[in-house]
């Protein structure tokens, strides 16, 4: 039987926690056992609290699956969570999931279909392909998302529509391979820029997106867009860690 390990990086999420665990748990993935890492970055709301109690929050739903819960003592950014919850990782494939209800659990079919077909050694979701349902939020954000894709193709020579979206999956042998550094959103076009790099087989589907508002909760801002940027040339052009990650390879 194929392992899937789910990666949730979570901050201050008290209000969606448990609705995103319950809805994690009851996606049907026949032939899939599951293995849930949830890395809380030292929320300050009342969610470890909640992480600590688990068993009233995701009630007998979660007596099938393995949760792994770990907590970081300094808040130290998304990337950095995910870093954690990678190494953690025990299963075939690996994928990440937000804790923030924009992106929907039961699109995991699709979404690991190309590796578990044996054609895809990773796979991105895009909230721009496919003609999905998605909630019409922020014109400069998607801009910005554009933007950042089209640089980021650029110097990857990939095609990607959506290089920022949470969700990507990998074959657990890829990810062993990209060695992470950046601890904040940077990650994204860290990942992508390591994923070229070492010529594997990208796919992408088309995701839905149900988008907050900052009142709603969101935390990215225009200077992680700026950071991303920089990202995007430090990891394509000139980072010694990229150059560890080919020789990783």
């Amino acid at each position: 039987m194929i392992t899937l390990s789910i990666v949730i990086p979570v901050f201050n999420e008290k209000e969606y926690l448990g609705e995103i665990l319950r809805r994690v748990l009851a996606v049907p993935l026949p032939g899939v056992s599951r293995e849930l890492i949830v890395v809380d970055d030292c929320s300050s709301d009342g969610t470890r609290e909640l992480l600590r109690n688990l068993p009233d929050l995701v009630g007998a739903m979660g007596e099938e699956v393995e949760i792994k819960v770990i907590f970081q003592e300094v808040n130290q950014g998304k990337g950095a969570a995910l870093r954690r919850g990678f190494a953690e990782a025990t299963g075939d494939i690996v994928l990440i999931q937000d804790a923030d209800l924009e992106y929907d659990p039961t699109e995991y079919p699709k979404l690991l279909a190309p590796v578990l077909d044996g054609k895809a050694d990773v796979v991105y979701g895009s909230r721009f392909s496919g003609g999905q349902a998605h909630r019409v939020l922020y014109f400069w954000h998607a801009l910005g998302n554009r933007f950042l894709t089209l640089a980021s193709n650029a110097l990857t020579n990939l095609n990607l529509t959506d290089m920022e979206c949470c969700y990507k999956v990998f074959r657990r042998e890829v990810l062993q391979k990209l060695h992470l550094e950046e601890n904040r959103f940077g990650i994204e076009p860290e990942i992508t820029a390591k994923v070229a790099k070492l010529n594997c087989r990208i796919f992408e589907v088309g995701v839905s997106y149900a988008g907050r508002t900052y009142a709603e909760g969101k935390k990215i801002g225009w200077k992680d867009g700026v950071t991303a940027l920089w990202c995007i040339f430090k990891y394509n052009l000139w980072s010694r860690g990229q150059r560890a990650g080919r020789e990783g390879a």
